[in-house]
């Protein structure tokens, strides 16, 4: 492969890793430019908008080349963010060739997952946390880490097995909200607000929504706009799961169900 081939896959691969993990579009972008400046290349393009990369080098040139990368909208993993963004550094002070700069960005692309029971564990104590700072009781805190736990169980293996994102979130907010309803409904003496609050938690598009909003005050409105309505969605997801399951209740009940 010719070097200028070459420095264009390894900067739009580190764009790329930076862009489904929850990197900005400005940061990719720059990232993408400061990374084929610093190994020489200067006459290139790069366009990014939230699921896809396009850039091109040397338009002029014997070997010119262009690359489109798609890139879905995925998991946050800021620890691959902050990998890449040093990596980038590094590379722009000179201290990373060509050849090292690939390696460690194949290690980081192979860096394995976290495993889904330290996953579940850190959604319930997350859970739990948000339940207490709310204004829950430490009872509730209890039945809020159960939850929380189940809730990241059910994601788990929804994601395993292939099911749309918006699915999860309208049945993983529906399943917290009758289980804190359950509890209310034997008497057990919690505030079932705090519980579905905490339980839900885990859900809300933070990350996606803040990421939008510096977006669209960066002048990228089509990716901020794309990131905006996803978290948007996600949000009316978890509202219909919980109302869903709230109505549900109420019919089953008779009346009204005090949160």
């Amino acid at each position: 492969m010719p070097q200028s081939k070459r420095i264009l896959n390894l900067a739009v691969s580190m764009g790329e890793e930076l862009l489904k993990n929850g990197g900005e579009i400005y940061r990719v972008q720059e990232t993408v430019s400061r990374v084929m400046e610093a190994y020489g290349v200067w006459d290139y393009h790069v366009f990014v908008v939230t699921n896809g990369i396009f850039a091109t080098i040397h338009e002029q040139g014997d070997d010119a080349g262009s690359m489109v990368r798609d890139v879905p909208l995925g998991d946050i993993n800021l620890e691959k963010v902050a990998k890449i963004n040093q990596l980038s550094r590094e590379i722009c002070q000179g201290r990373c060739s060509l050849d090292e700069a690939d390696e460690r960005l194949k290690q980081c692309q192979d860096a394995a997952k976290v495993r889904d029971s330290v996953l579940v564990l850190a959604c319930g104590i997350e859970s739990a946390g948000f339940c207490y700072l709310l204004g829950g009781t430490p009872f509730d805190s209890v039945f809020s880490f159960l939850l929380g736990l189940l809730l990241q169980a059910f994601l788990v293996a929804g994601a395993n097995r292939a099911v749309s994102k918006f699915l999860l979130n309208i049945l993983g907010s529906a399943l917290v909200t009758a289980g804190s309803l359950m509890l209310y409904a034997l008497g057990m003496g919690v505030h079932s607000d705090r519980i579905i609050i905490g339980g839900i938690i885990v859900l809300m598009p933070g990350v996606a929504l803040v990421t939008a909003i510096r977006d669209l005050f960066n002048g990228d409105y089509l990716s901020g706009g794309i990131r905006l309505m996803d978290a948007l969605l996600t949000g009316i997801c978890i509202a219909v799961g919980v109302g869903a399951a709230v109505k549900l209740f109420q019919l089953l009940g008779g009346g009204a169900l005090p949160l």
